[in-house]
């Protein structure tokens, strides 16, 4: 018998993207999905600014687009958001969370007292004392921002999440070797470096794909939406437009330098298991030439993943349709399914 259904909520600085689905025989099967633009600067750096658009967004979204599932996972993605690598001492479930506050804050830069706290345990250390894990930190008045939102459209939040980590479970490159997930979204870029199956570091870089429509728009003289088109067709393919890949190659040069600083942090505190592979989400992913790109400078194998790959549609029209065409876009929502079963 299948699972009652839910949906996967990510709402993001250009629109929202959801996917409704229900578990049969241990696996996600999709039922429904969409997606709605959002006005500019509704959403910025992953915080809600204006919740009642995001609400009529939302009712909008349920009534034309047929989900029938109230049943969300909602997730977060704050450029203030903490993760880091910490020893605590062992202690219960219900006594850590109680003893966090008091233990991470020198560690956390902002005000505990307006944070949301987890722990994501990863081992025992040897003097079996503490454990090893990460601390996960995060503004609560943007959490709660978010939620207030989806609450007001009807919809009853079950669980939050970090949108890093859904786009890593969305992945299919989990190894025992170290490899790398880059969610390249329109204004932050989410990456995470994970080994042994659990992530080593996990970033917010204030860094995305309107950064070079603005920087093709300035150069070339040509309007936003203009640019746009030509980094969606041209990109970094310099036989389709010359002028236009040399801009989008420089505006990438910041985001590229920001991934191989993490790679070589990690390099240093790992230096026998450097990253091996690169899997590319988001829809700044689809850029032509990304990948190719990513390889050549960061000498790691780079490719756009399909996180539909973890998933079973159950539509009647398949795969190779208007899902298909934002995949790479759906990893959050894809993710925060996964992680809900």
């Amino acid at each position: 018998m299948a699972a009652p259904a839910l949906t996967g909520l990510d709402i993001g600085s250009t629109g929202i993207r959801a996917i409704e689905a229900t578990r049969a025989k241990g696996r996600p099967v999709v039922t429904n999905f969409g997606q709605i633009p959002l006005p500019d600067k509704t959403v910025v750096a992953g915080v809600v600014q204006d919740e009642e658009i995001i609400t009529n967004a939302l009712r909008l979204m349920w009534t034309t687009q047929n989900f029938k599932s109230k049943n969300v996972v909602l997730g977060v993605n704050n450029q203030q958001i903490v993760v880091r690598e910490i020893d605590l001492p062992n202690l219960g479930p219900k006594e850590r969370r109680q003893a966090l506050p008091f233990q991470v804050r020198e560690v956390v830069p902002f005000p505990v007292e307006e944070a949301l706290l987890d722990f994501y345990p990863l081992e025992h250390n040897p003097d079996g004392l503490t454990t090893h894990g990460l601390l996960i930190a995060v503004p609560k008045e943007g959490v709660l921002a978010s939620v207030r939102a989806v609450e007001k459209a009807g919809l009853r939040v079950g669980r939050v999440d970090l949108a890093s980590f859904a786009a890593l479970r969305a992945s299919t490159a989990a190894g025992p070797t170290a490899q790398a997930v880059v969610d390249l979204g329109a204004q932050a870029t989410n990456l995470i470096v994970f080994s042994e199956f659990a992530p080593r570091i996990v970033r917010t870089i204030p860094r995305g794909a309107a950064e070079i429509t603005a920087m093709i728009s300035a150069r070339l003289g040509a309007s936003m939406d203009e640019a746009e088109a030509l980094k969606r067709r041209v990109g970094l393919n310099a036989l389709q437009g010359p002028e236009t890949a040399e801009v989008t190659r420089e505006a990438l040069r910041p985001l590229i330098n920001e991934i191989r600083s993490s790679f070589g942090y990690h390099r240093t505190a790992r230096p026998s298991d450097p990253v091996s592979r690169l899997a590319l989400f988001g829809g700044g992913a689809q850029l032509p030439g990304l990948a190719e790109l990513l390889t050549k400078q960061l000498g790691v194998e780079t490719y756009v993943a399909d996180p539909l790959i973890r998933v079973h549609d159950a539509r009647k029209v398949g795969r190779h349709d208007a899902m298909s065409r934002f995949e790479s876009a759906a990893a959050v929502s894809v993710g925060l399914t996964l992680g809900a079963a």
